[in-house]
Parts: structure tokens; C-alpha cells; sequence
């Protein structure tokens, strides 16, 4: 029995999902006569209150591609120092938009609305660059899972609208938050002007994310996504196991969260582990103690055909998902409880 918590994107389509792709009824979405890929938009939008969406093969594309409508040349981002869209896309903020990031140095991935204020740069002051741009990640990835709480959001946009700012929410595991914070979808439709949500992250789809916002940005997106080379033809077989994962997947979520604090109650019995970030959804990251080496642990949760994540300087990573089943939770449980280091 391999068991893969390296991240919760190793899943696989169940039958059930890959029989709604086979059966899908698919066109050519470059002309935008994919039928269900337009369901798939239509039917994400709704969940946040939001106009409009479009599909994307990745996250990181539909994250590019809110920051390209949202800056131009020369301008300056604003995002947390281990924000994905800083340290995790290839460097695309630069090489796409020509723009800069003003990193702020957040707690567990979240910044607050008075580190934003101190962030931006006077717009009359032209020997800088031009703040123009905010982007927020919720679940934050290297944070360690955490959650935003609603109220925080909503100071950060008012200080958005204050300063002429625009606001992306990088939702690859916004799904996550919602189910453990029991928030409302909508009300993060009326704080963002766009929203990426990713679909192979948690809920087992195999591909996709969809970029959200108001009518006029979205069809300004569909540009950009075909410069970027984003346009699908048959795309519907994959929006399919999207409209799948929606409806069937995102209830699943809480046990995903229940098996990671659980994991996490483990580990702070061992003697290796020094500190353990505290656990609110599927990501647990926990760092050793320093006469210990990282990679032989990874090694040695690999003989047990466990395979984790080492994110260096001592951490290491573990990631619930879908494909995590109860009797593979039963069995790693045991091996921490009793792993030899």
C-alpha cells in the first residue's frame, strides 16, 4: 500500500468522475461552444455571487492572468513573502507583467490591512513604483493551511478602494477555508475583483482552476489566457470532473481536516519534532529537532511507503487529501507513533 501525502493534487479521478467526463457533451471552447465547460464557468461564478468565469488549465496561469489585468509595466504588487504567486510561478509576475513585488512579512502566510497601508507606495511619488495590486491566498499554502478570517479581508479591502488598489484572492484551497471556517462564498465574491479557485487541489479532479470576476474583466482574461496559450478545444471531459468534484467533493473536505489534526496530535508525542504550526485544515508543516536530518526522515517514512515533503531548513510537510483513505490514516498513525529516527 503506497500511500502519496505529498500534496493533495496526487489524486486520481474515482469512476464515478470519469464516467461523467466520458459521457460529457464537449465543442470547441476556443470558440466558446464547449457546453460544459460554460456550465462549469457559470456554476462556479454563481457559488461566489460573480459575474462571470473562465477555465484554466492550471492556477498558476489563472493567477497570472489576474495579475496581467491588474498591473501594468513597472508596477508593484503587494503579497505575503511566501505567497505562491511570489515564490511558487516561476518567476511569472516579471517575466508576463513586468511588475515587482512589495513583500510583506505576514503571520503564517496572512497579512493584515495596516501592513498593506505601510506597503504602498505614494502613487505622487514617481521614483517608485506604482502600487496598483493586492493578492491575498487562502488556504496559504507555506502557512501551513491557515484560514483567513472574514473580518481581515474586509479591512484589507477597504484599504484597497481607499488607495485605488485592485484585490486577487489566490483560492487554490478556498474551498478548505470554507468548509472549516463555515463562511460564506458569496460574501468572498463581493471583497475580490478576481478570484482564482483550483479544482485538482482536494476535490480530485485531474486538471483546472477557474479564474472569476465581473463581465468587462473576464473578457479582457479571455485574451490574455490565449497569449498565455490557455485555450482549450474539447476542454468539456475536464470541466466535467470539475462540475463532479463540486458537487460530490467539497463535503468530503472535513475529514481531510480531521485526519491532519490528528496526525498532528501524533507527532507532538515524538521525541524528532520540535515544533508543529497549528493544523485548521489538510496541511500539517512541522519542523525537527536540529540533530536531526530531514532527509534521511523522508527516507525513512519512504521505506514505510509513506512518501511526505521536505520544504528545507529543517521542515517537512504532509498533505490529507481525497485519495487518503481511513485505513491508510489507521496505518500511518501507527508508523509515527513508532517511527525510529
Amino acid at each position: 500500500m503506497e500511500i502519496n501525502l505529498v500534496s493533495d493534487t496526487v489524486t486520481k479521478p474515482n469512476f464515478e468522475m470519469l464516467e461523467c467526463m466520458f459521457n460529457a457533451q464537449v465543442g470547441d471552447d476556443v470558440y466558446k461552444q464547449d457546453p460544459t465547460v460554460k456550465e462549469l464557468e457559470a456554476t462556479v461564478a454563481q457559488i461566489f455571487g460573480m459575474e462571470e468565469g473562465l477555465f484554466f488549465p492550471s492556477g498558476t496561469m489563472a493567477n497570472q492572468t489576474a495579475i496581467k489585468l491588474h498591473t501594468n509595466p513597472g508596477d508593484q504588487i503587494i503579497a505575503d513573502k511566501n505567497s505562491h504567486v511570489y515564490l511558487y510561478e516561476g518567476g511569472g509576475a516579471s517575466f508576463n507583467s513586468g511588475a515587482s513585488f512589495s513583500l510583506i512579512d505576514g503571520h503564517r502566510g496572512m497579512i493584515t490591512a495596516d501592513q498593506v497601508v505601510q506597503s504602498i507606495n505614494n502613487p505622487e511619488f514617481y521614483h517608485s513604483a506604482l502600487t496598483s495590486l493586492v493578492c491575498v491566498e487562502n488556504t496559504t499554502n507555506k502557512g501551513g493551511g491557515a484560514c483567513y478570517e472574514l473580518e481581515d479581508l474586509q479591512k484589507i479591502k477597504a484599504v484597497c478602494v481607499a488607495n485605488n488598489l485592485k484585490f486577487h484572492l489566490d483560492g487554490a484551497r478556498i474551498w478548505n477555508a470554507l468548509m472549516e471556517k463555515k463562511q460564506n462564498p458569496k460574501a468572498f465574491g463581493q471583497l475580490f475583483d478576481t478570484i482564482s479557485v483550483c479544482l485538482s487541489k482536494g476535490l480530485g479532479a485531474p486538471i483546472g482552476s477557474v479564474l472569476l470576476g465581473d463581465k468587462a474583466t473576464i473578457h479582457r482574461a479571455l485574451r490574455i489566457r490565449k497569449i498565455l496559450g490557455g485555450g482549450m478545444r474539447q476542454v468539456g471531459y475536464l470541466a466535467a470532473a470539475g462540475l463532479y468534484a463540486l458537487e460530490n467533493n467539497i463535503s468530503k473536505l472535513p475529514e481531510d481536516h480531521r485526519r491532519a489534526k490528528e496526525i498532528a496530535q501524533v507527532l507532538r508525542k515524538t521525541h524528532w519534532v520540535e515544533h508543529i504550526a497549528p493544523v485548521e485544515t489538510n496541511i500539517i508543516v512541522f519542523t525537527i529537532k536540529p540533530q536531526y536530518n530531514e532527509k534521511l526522515i523522508v527516507e525513512k517514512f519512504k521505506l514505510k511507503n509513506i512518501s511526505i515533503s521536505t520544504m528545507g531548513q529543517g521542515k517537512l510537510r504532509i498533505v490529507t487529501h481525497l485519495d487518503y483513505r481511513e485505513v491508510m490514516h489507521g496505518y500511518v498513525l501507527e508508523i509515527l507513533g513508532k517511527l525510529e529516527v
